[in-house]
């Protein structure tokens, strides 16, 4: 009987091949596991989806095209490598043909994108539409073949309880996706890498995780004083564990920086996630600056072991991603997960391989997104609509955790057109926000006056050369550079961007505490930090002065958090300073101007206030669109008589990039503390041998920068760049240890190399 094959590998050793990996055996074992991923939203589904999604493979075609690659049968080794053989759209037509109209094309949409990733229904050659209809072929020459009987009959599959309405299906229809990938990529780990399989199966569980938060919280109970402060983050501690006993939903914690919302947002999940059964708690942060912070405060708690860190900016370009690649996705199969804004919305909204594996284990979870604020108006639509749903059909809680909630209800236009849906009620945990508030204020704001001119950096500088300890918030990295420059007495002062690296600026944050901690025990040395604004979001640092450059009320409050955050002061002061330029266009001017017509017209007597931050909010909800992409309409259900379930996966997919500039992520090598050399060209020459490491992206999640993508294409011109194993890595000479990555610098420095 003929041997199909799914892929082969050879021995350890490379000395011999192993055992194939038998094909049926591959569709049989993969559609069992997608089943059971799929068990609370389609388990039919999924089953199917596996059952299918490889009879591409059993094509004479294919199977002559894997020994030749593989070298497997000696006779052919001498033989070149073949055309790729396509193999997804056979399982993709034989759903259709076999299921009722619809029906099969949901499974169609899986089977056809498991490799390649989730299809628009229109849109030339790389379209479902016109790879079912030009496929064919494919498909005769896979049923030619001795495919068992058991793997091409099938029931027809019902359709889930949830309320799947035109909206509805497009997610519905990628968490499946999610569970085949997943189950695919799973199985194809078992066989390659059997080892890292079985360890997969280690992981600690959300009650260890409470019993270890709770013996952690009593230590540092014990430990803290017994200040007014103190006393008041027990008490919002207590509320949220009141809360956790709620039935799941949305919910929102409005507390101001130095609160410790933190720890009590985790308290919250551990309790509702022990409640109602959840399987995870995922922790949303909007920057890549404060993960590290988060995730070690998690660690210090829950231990080492209990956080997955999961970054954004590291995915391998789509272009550049291989199986070994694949094989290192994140499919976020941990108690707790750290990531970013970025990441989670992105994936949500995604249709690569990649970014979706994960998405079912979303699923019957508790998310919290730190700093809501930051969610961008020109996505409120798709977010809020995708949150909804996921409340509603798939056991999702939600926390919105922020000291200035932004405003998700629905909205009207003056004429009475729904504007924005909305998240519906949203359960505030705090019993009196207003009043919590006043009682957390530690700080005066110093707001300009109407129509006061704008500050040059120079006479900044002198005013801020004149105190002992000052913190000042930029704008841009430009800006930060500029003003750094000009201040005085250099070995005092230090800067902090995000053209540094993580590692970098984790580095330089434990300075800066050391520092101010040495200033609160009588060392005079004056200590003077210029940073952006990724300073606000949740570093803990406490100075006695914070300048900040005018702003979105928002990123005035959270710059205020940096400034007697403690209450070791009778009152800190915030002073708030018309800069030189302006922000940079775009939503950042909005907010400035926003900021500014509310001080013209008296709106801010309390800038700190959750009434000011609504109105804010408000303001600033009018100013733009909620769906600037039109991204709901692409994600919703179109049918029609030659067009079943019309999608357009892929567009919408393109169209949502949470970052205007998304950029490119450049692997530096920074040098850490008590080391000669950067540990990264032992990291990236190991995934040169083996893409499928993901410890290696882990480790090198922290020696990235986001740089524009135009900067990248003149670094790479100027050879300041290398490109290996999928990865772009920045060559030693062009990492600043005071600036980081430096564009004007190291273009300059490549081009004098180059003349």
């Amino acid at each position: 009987m003929k041997e199909y094959i799914a892929r082969i590998k050879k021995s350890d050793d490379a000395e011999q091949w192993e055992a194939a990996h038998e094909l049926s055996d591959h569709l049989q074992k993969t559609s069992k596991r997608a089943g059971e991923l799929a068990s609370s939203i389609g388990s039919e589904w999924a089953l199917l989806a596996g059952r299918w999604h490889d009879l591409g493979k059993y094509r004479e075609k294919f199977q002559d095209y894997i020994r030749i690659q593989t070298g497997y049968e000696s006779e052919n080794t001498h033989i070149e490598n073949g055309t790729r053989q396509p193999h997804s759209t056979a399982g993709a037509i034989h759903a259709v043909n076999t299921l009722p109209a619809g029906f099969g094309h949901i499974i169609a949409y899986l089977i056809a994108g498991h490799h390649a990733g989730l299809a628009d229904w229109n849109g030339g050659r790389g379209s479902l539409k016109y790879r079912l209809e030009n496929g064919v072929e494919e498909y005769n020459e896979a049923l030619a073949e001795s495919i068992p009987v058991e793997l091409l009959s099938a029931d027809t599959p019902t359709l889930p309880e949830m309320a799947l309405s035109a909206d509805a299906m497009s997610l519905w229809i990628r968490m499946l996706f999610s569970c085949l990938v997943d189950a695919d990529f799973l199985d194809t780990e078992s066989y390659m890498q059997p080892d890292k399989s079985l360890y997969r199966q280690e992981r600690l569980s959300l009650n260890e995780l409470q019993t270890r938060f709770y013996a952690s919280m009593s230590s540092l109970q014990q430990k803290s004083s017994k200040s007014s402060l103190s006393g008041i983050r027990n008490k919002i501690l207590n509320q949220c564990e009141s809360a956790a006993a709620l039935p799941p939903g949305i919910f929102s914690l409005t507390v101001p920086t130095g609160g410790g919302k933190t720890l009590s947002s985790l308290a919250f999940a551990l309790k509702h996630a022990a409640r109602y059964d959840k399987k995870r708690i995922i922790y949303a942060i909007p920057f890549t600056s404060i993960i590290e912070q988060n995730a070690d405060v998690f660690r210090s708690f829950l231990g080492k072991e209990a956080v997955l860190e999961h970054h954004s900016n590291l995915d391998v370009a789509p272009e550049k991603e291989s199986s070994a690649s694949r094989l290192a996705a994140e499919n976020w199969d941990a108690p707790l997960i750290v990531t970013t804004n970025v990441q989670l919305f992105e994936s949500l909204h995604a249709s690569r391989t990649s970014r979706c594996r994960k998405l079912h284990n979303i699923t019957n979870s508790v998310i919290i997104l730190d700093e809501a604020q930051q969610i961008p108006r020109d996505f409120h639509a798709p977010i809020t609509q995708v949150m909804r749903q996921l409340s509603e059909h798939y056991g999702v809680t939600w926390v919105l955790c922020t000291a200035t909630q932004p405003v998700l209800t629905e909205s009207k236009s003056p004429f009475g057109q729904v504007m924005l849906k909305g998240l519906g009620h949203v359960h505030e945990i705090i019993s009196n926000p207003a009043e919590l508030a006043v009682k957390l204020k530690r700080v005066e704001v110093q707001l300009p006056k109407p129509n006061s001119g704008r500050m040059s950096w120079s006479s900044l500088a002198d005013e801020l050369a004149k105190e002992p300890s000052v913190l000042v918030i930029v704008n841009t990295r430009r800006q930060a550079r500029k003003l750094f420059e000009l201040l005085p007495d250099s070995k005092n002062n230090l800067h902090l961007s995000a053209n540094m690296c993580a590692q970098h600026r984790t580095e330089l944050i434990a300075q800066i505490k050391i520092r101010l901690q040495q200033r609160r025990d009588g060392d005079t040395r004056p200590l003077r930090v210029v940073s952006t604004q990724l300073i606000e979001a949740g570093v803990d640092v406490d100075f006695p002065l914070v300048y900040r450059a005018m702003a979105g009320l928002d990123s005035i409050a959270q710059s205020a958090g940096r400034c007697n955050r403690e209450d070791k002061l009778k009152s800190g002061r915030v002073v708030v300073f018309n800069a030189e330029e302006a922000s940079p266009a775009g939503f950042l001017r909005q907010g400035e101007e926003i900021t500014i017509e509310m001080i013209a017209n008296g709106q801010l007597e309390d800038p700190l206030s959750p009434e000011s931050f609504y109105h804010y909010f408000s303001m600033m909800n009018s100013k733009g669109e909620r769906d600037k992409y039109n991204i709901v309409d692409l994600l919703t259900m179109k049918s029609s008589a030659d067009a079943p379930l019309a999608i357009q996966f892929r567009e919408a997919a393109e169209q949502f990039r949470l970052i205007d500039d998304k950029g490119v992520a450049v692997i530096v090598p920074f040098e850490p503390e008590g080391c000669d050399d950067s540990p990264i060209e032992e990291w990236i020459s190991q995934l040169e041998r083996d893409a499928s490491q993901k410890w290696v992206y882990k480790k090198l999640q922290r020696y990235t920068v986001t740089i524009p993508e135009r900067l990248a294409v003149q670094y790479q011109a100027n050879k300041c760049i290398d490109e290996r194993a999928g990865l772009y890595v920045l060559l030693d000479d062009f990492y600043h240890e005071c600036w980081g990555v430096d564009s004007a610098e190291t273009l300059a420095s490549a081009e004098a190399s180059v003349m």
